[in-house]
């Protein structure tokens, strides 16, 4: 599957920025620990800082897999440390 990514990223970006958008999948999929979720979520960040870039990212991805990044996000901020979440 095709993943979201600027041409501007590192080659660590890349990498960061596939295993984040891998890992909201696998939420789908299966139970994530929320602490995995919010890590890559933070790196993620750390190279996509402006809101209206991560949205466009986002839905990107969300359209293509039927996911939604934004709701996984949110439901790992609302569990509790080492707990797992599964989306539905």
């Amino acid at each position: 599957m095709p993943m979201p990514m600027s041409m501007d990223w590192s080659t660590e970006e890349i990498v960061d920025a596939v295993n984040f958008f891998q890992t909201i999948e696998k939420a789908y999929q299966q139970a994530v620990v929320r602490d995995d979720i919010l890590a890559l979520y933070n790196r993620f960040k750390e190279f996509v800082p402006s809101k209206s870039e991560e949205k466009q990212y986002f839905k990107e991805f969300d359209e293509k897999t039927g996911v939604s990044c934004w709701k996984t996000i949110q439901k790992a901020k609302s569990a509790e440390v080492g707990e797992k979440i599964k989306m539905i």
